[in-house]
């Protein structure tokens, strides 16, 4: 879902820096923010986006992505933020919008995480689409939850997860977490999680990962 790590060749097109943002809204009152998806998200949201050669290496079937390279970088997601202050007490929030497609067979995915601070939850309330959130705490084990407009998918403590669209449509999920939460990707980014959502026979299917 949220990844900020130092790829920063191609988020060209983030708006106002954290710092900025920040000030843009007051934290410490109310607020409200213009997410309207079809006129475009609030300008003052800080957007990142994620685009297949900087997560090439995160699918099973890397010659796959490696061919797809060679005639385009697909834009795989893309995510909005406020910029909330990283202090207890605040929730952050903001959007993700995960676009359809596969790489070999896989689906396409966000990179996922842990939260720095392992004991947190989040909460994933889908707005358009159809997908998995593809989840695993530290010790292996392993929960799939379908995700579909107008339910919420409840993140729990020490669990990494990760969105995926199993769609033919853009993912857009609504997500809202402890905002001194932080984040853990490098944990998993080695051999990627335990299970992978592939399709099957024109169907999305839950299999393990051979990478474990």
């Amino acid at each position: 879902m949220r990844d900020r790590t130092a790829d920063t060749q191609r988020d060209t097109a983030k708006v106002p820096d954290r710092e900025e943002n920040m000030n843009q809204f007051d934290w410490d009152h109310s607020f409200l923010c213009d997410f309207d998806l079809k006129k475009g998200f609030s300008q003052k949201a800080e957007t990142t986006k994620r685009y297949l050669s900087q997560m090439k290496d995160m699918y099973y079937d890397t010659e796959a992505a490696g061919k797809i390279l060679e005639q385009e970088d697909p834009l795989i997601y893309e995510f909005y933020e406020l910029g909330c202050p990283e202090r207890a007490g605040d929730l952050a929030f903001g959007t993700t919008i995960l676009y359809p497609g596969k790489v070999g067979g896989e689906y396409y995915m966000t990179k996922g995480h842990f939260h720095t601070q392992l004991e947190t939850a989040e909460v994933y309330y889908t707005l358009s689409g159809q997908g998995y959130m593809v989840m695993e705490n530290p010790e292996g084990d392993t929960v799939e939850m379908p995700l579909a407009p107008n339910q919420a998918v409840y993140v729990p403590r020490r669990y990494a997860h990760r969105t995926v669209n199993t769609g033919n449509e853009p993912l857009v999920v609504f997500f809202t977490f402890a905002a001194d939460a932080g984040h853990d990707y490098g944990t998993i980014e080695t051999k990627g999680y335990h299970k992978m959502v592939v399709e099957k026979d024109g169907k999305p299917v839950i299999v393990p990962n051979p990478k474990w």
